[in-house]
């Protein structure tokens, strides 16, 4: 299991959000190619990367830096999610070296999409589910939808994708510790590796997700910005 730290861009910056509120954020870092190198030196095996400019406006914007990420740590799989909704933008990021896209917003509109992005590019894809009180939210959580967030993920079990990243959004960068049961739950439901993502404050939330059933990684943001969780400590103590 890995520990995955995220790192968010909005407007050229590392933020964090609550609850994916775009007008509450908090600024760690003006240089995002610095901070992934940090987190690699600091024991990553994996990144977590978030357009979020990109994720409200439907498009990429932050292209370059992702591209700028993935130059500087050729070895290293990195993630991106925010904004990706066509089949030219997922080759795009891949030739730029990316390993794995999360398709969010689009997964949800248009399934199909995702089957044939499974087609076009196997073992590259992930589908992104953000749900808020077990509901998937679209569109950066902008839009709350009536389509469960299990049932979501069992459609897409036999797709082909690589794993899913289910977020809680109600615990997203408000310290509060992974929603451990709805996780678990929607691994055992569809069958697919998640990645849990939202809430992950310290030693004790990686303790409960370690050997969850399903459970392939966790992200984490503010927790590892703020030093209430040590990204080498986490690691090796799933390691161990």
């Amino acid at each position: 299991m890995l520990i995955i730290p995220a790192i968010d861009l909005k407007d050229g910056q590392c933020v964090r959000l609550k609850q994916g509120r775009m007008e509450d954020d908090t600024v760690f870092s003006d240089n995002p190619v610095a901070t992934a190198q940090h987190w690699v030196a600091e024991g990553a095996r994996r990144l977590h990367l978030v357009d979020l400019n990109g994720a409200f406006a439907g498009t990429p914007i932050h292209k370059p830096v992702v591209e700028a990420i993935s130059q500087a740590l050729p070895e290293l799989p990195i993630q991106i999610g925010g904004g990706i909704r066509s089949l030219e933008t997922i080759e795009h990021y891949l030739d730029a070296g990316v390993s794995y896209v999360i398709i969010g917003t689009k997964a949800v509109q248009d399934p199909d999409f995702v089957s044939e992005a499974c087609r076009q590019f196997a073992g590259h894809i992930i589908v992104g589910i953000d749900a808020m009180n077990g509901m998937v939210a679209t569109d950066g959580w902008a839009n709350v939808t009536d389509v469960k967030a299990t049932d979501l993920a069992k459609r897409f079990a036999d797709a082909g994708v690589s794993s899913v990243v289910y977020t809680d959004i109600a615990r997203d960068g408000m310290m509060q510790g992974v929603n451990i049961e709805q996780t678990v739950q929607l691994a055992e439901y569809s069958g697919l590796p998640v990645i849990a993502s939202g809430g992950v404050t310290n030693l004790d939330d990686v303790r409960k997700l370690k050997g969850q059933p399903g459970i392939l990684g966790a992200i984490t943001g503010r927790a590892i910005y703020e030093g209430t969780l040590k990204l080498s400590e986490a690691q090796q103590l799933l390691d161990q």
